[in-house]
C-alpha cells in the first residue's frame, strides 16, 4: 500500500504549497482522492501515467477540494483517453462539470461516469475482488464524506515444506490456498492448517478531510492500519476550528487513539503557522504513530 501527497494545505494555492489531492495504491489499484487546483501539475512532477487513473473521489464541493477536477477531465480528452473514468462526488458534481464542458464547448471522448453521493450513513461505493471502498461521514460546513479503503483477506499461503513432506501435486495447490483439506491416495486425510499459512493480513487505509472532532467516525475505522486525518489548526485555535468545522492535531490524535489506528498521517494545514512540524509535535503527546504529509511525499505501508 502507497500513499503520495500531492497536495496538503488548507484553503488556496500557494507558490510552495498545494490544496489537498492524493494517489492511494492498493492492490495494484490506483485511486486519486481528492483533486484541488495544482492536481495535474503534481502528477506530471511525480511521473504517473494519467491514464492509470480510473477512479476518482471527491470529499466534498469546497474549491479546495475538487476545483483541480475539470481540467484533469479536460487533460484526459486532450491525451485521446478513452477509458471510462468514474467519479464519486457528493450530489450537484455533474451538473457543475457538465456546465463546464458545455459552456466551454468542451466534449469528452471517453465517458464520465458520475457516482454521487447523498447518505448520511456509511456506504459501499466501490467493490471489486481485491478492495473495498466505503463512505465516512464527515461534519462539515458542507455534505461531506471521507473514504475507507480496505483490502480483501486475500487466500491462504502454501506452506511448502509440509508440502513437500505429504508430496502434495501441484494440482492440488490451489485447493490448499482456498482453504480446502487434502485426502492423499492412501485415504489420510491432511488437514489444511498442516498445508498452509494464514494470508498475508488485509491493509487498510481511511481518509478523512475536512470534519470537526467527531467520534462517530470511530466504528467505521477501528483498527485502520493508516488514518489521514485533517489537523488545519494547533489547539490554540480551538475555537476557531470549532466556528469553521475543522480539526486540531490533537483532536486527530484523540480519534487515532480511539479507533486503535496503526498510524496518523495528519494534513490539512492552516497556512498561519511557522511550521508544520509544531503538528506533529501537539498530536503526540496523545498519539505516537504520527507521521506529516507534504507536498510529493511518499508513504509506503508494509506491516
Amino acid at each position: 500500500m502507497k500513499l503520495t501527497i500531492l497536495g496538503c494545505y488548507a484553503a488556496t494555492p500557494r507558490t510552495l504549497t498545494n490544496p489537498t489531492s492524493q494517489v492511494l495504491e492498493i492492490k495494484n489499484r490506483l485511486f486519486l482522492i481528492d483533486c484541488g487546483e495544482g492536481t495535474q501539475v503534481q502528477l506530471r512532477k511525480i511521473k504517473l501515467k494519467f491514464s492509470k487513473i480510473n477512479n476518482v473521489f471527491i470529499s466534498h464541493l469546497h474549491g479546495d477540494h475538487f476545483f483541480g477536477l475539470i481540467g484533469l477531465i479536460s487533460t484526459f480528452a486532450l491525451l485521446g483517453r478513452t477509458t471510462d473514468l468514474h467519479i464519486y462526488a457528493p450530489k450537484g458534481v455533474k451538473e457543475i462539470i457538465d456546465l463546464q464542458l458545455r459552456l466551454s464547448n468542451s466534449w469528452t471522448n471517453y465517458q464520465l461516469v458520475f457516482h454521487e453521493l447523498e447518505s448520511k450513513e456509511s456506504e459501499v461505493i466501490f467493490e471489486d475482488d481485491k478492495v473495498i471502498v466505503k463512505t465516512i461521514p464527515l461534519k462539515h460546513r458542507i455534505y461531506t464524506n471521507g473514504f475507507l479503503f480496505q483490502e480483501k483477506v486475500g487466500e491462504r499461503r502454501l506452506d511448502f515444506n509440509a508440502v513437500k513432506d505429504y508430496e502434495i501435486e501441484t494440482c492440488y495447490f490451489q485447493n490448499i490456498k482456498n482453504g480446502k483439506d487434502i485426502t492423499l491416495d492412501d485415504g489420510r486425510i491432511i488437514a489444511n492448517d498442516k498445508l498452509s499459512l494464514d494470508p498475508v493480513p488485509a491493509l487498510s487505509y481511511a481518509f478523512c478531510s475536512d470534519t470537526k472532532y467527531h467520534e462517530g467516525i470511530i466504528p467505521l475505522i477501528e483498527n485502520v492500519s493508516v488514518l489521514y486525518h485533517e489537523s488545519t489548526f494547533l489547539q490554540s485555535e480551538e475555537t476557531l476550528a470549532q466556528k469553521t468545522m475543522h480539526s486540531t492535531a490533537k483532536e486527530a490524535a484523540r480519534i487515532a487513539l480511539k479507533a486503535n489506528a496503526k498510524q496518523l498521517i495528519l494534513g490539512h494545514y492552516s497556512t498561519r503557522y511557522d511550521s508544520i512540524d509544531l503538528f506533529k509535535s501537539e498530536a503526540e503527546t496523545i498519539f505516537k504513530e504520527v507521521y506529516l504529509a507534504d507536498d510529493g511525499k511518499n508513504f509506503e505501508f508494509n506491516f
